[in-house]
């Protein structure tokens, strides 16, 4: 939800990279949390369990919950970073296509030219 809301705010209103993940972080913030949580509530009664047969479903609850904390963490904190940098090596691949580009067309006039 993150990425593609701050890929349209790049390319339809022509953001720059940080400016858009972080009007996405800002409006998609609550979406992802309220998510996130209501899945992370179903866990919990599994997890505080106790009587018969709770000793095989309070795993379950501890990996739901355990995992659902660590994945929104991992969403809300890394993907703008990951996506800011993936942004700065397409730029500075895009700066070394350019010039590569640029070199070969010049190398190539100054065969035809000789």
């Amino acid at each position: 939800m993150l990425i593609d809301f701050a890929l349209e705010a790049e390319r339809e209103r022509g953001l720059s990279s940080e400016e858009a993940i972080h009007e996405a972080c800002r409006m998609r913030f609550r979406p992802i949390l309220m998510t996130t949580l209501c899945a992370l509530l179903a866990g919990v009664p599994l997890m505080l369990e106790t009587g018969t047969g709770s000793e095989i479903r309070q795993p379950l609850g501890y990996a739901m919950v355990g995992g659902l904390l660590v994945s929104q963490l991992l969403t809300l904190f890394t993907t703008p970073i990951v996506y800011i940098y993936m942004d700065r090596i397409n730029e500075s691949m895009r700066g070394w296509r350019s010039r590569k580009s640029t070199a070969t067309r010049k190398a190539a006039r100054e065969a035809v030219s000789s």
